[in-house]
Parts: structure tokens; C-alpha cells; sequence
């Protein structure tokens, strides 16, 4: 993986709470982890969000083909009933 050296700013406190949990002299290391971990929460925040839009907007749809297979099923075991 290439490396690209930046510049940032950061609040005295996040900067002393980094040291107090990163190896000395593996700052960056440590705030690259916490990216990823960062990125990898939002994009399952979105996933999960559009999965539940995507139940929400295909609920009524479903409860259709559940009352259908219902229907269907009640009759075929009425049948064998007789």
C-alpha cells in the first residue's frame, strides 16, 4: 500500500487520547485503524438503512404473497383432509 505523508490539525485532547492508546512513533498507524473502522461503521449504517427502505417499500407486496400461498396452502390441505 502507498503511503501519502498530509498535514492535519487535531484538538490537544484528541491528540493526547491518540497517544495514550497508540504505540510511540505509531500515530499514524493508529489513526489509519481508526478510519477504516470509522468508514466501515458508516457503510454499514447506509447498508442497513437501505435495507430496511427496501422491506419497508416491499412490505405490503410481501404480506400480498403471504396471504396468497395462505389461501393456496389452506386449500390444498383442506383437500387433504377429505
Amino acid at each position: 500500500m502507498a503511503y501519502q505523508r498530509i498535514n492535519i490539525t487535531l484538538p490537544a485532547q484528541t491528540l493526547q487520547a491518540i497517544d495514550k492508546f497508540a504505540p510511540k512513533g505509531d500515530r499514524s498507524r493508529f489513526i489509519h485503524a481508526a478510519i477504516q473502522a470509522y468508514i466501515t461503521q458508516i457503510q454499514t449504517e447506509k447498508l442497513r438503512q437501505q435495507l430496511k427502505e427496501g422491506a419497508i417499500r416491499r412490505a405490503q407486496r410481501d404480506r400480498q404473497l403471504t396471504d396468497d400461498w395462505f389461501a393456496l396452502e389452506e386449500e390444498a390441505w383442506q383437500q387433504n383432509a377429505n
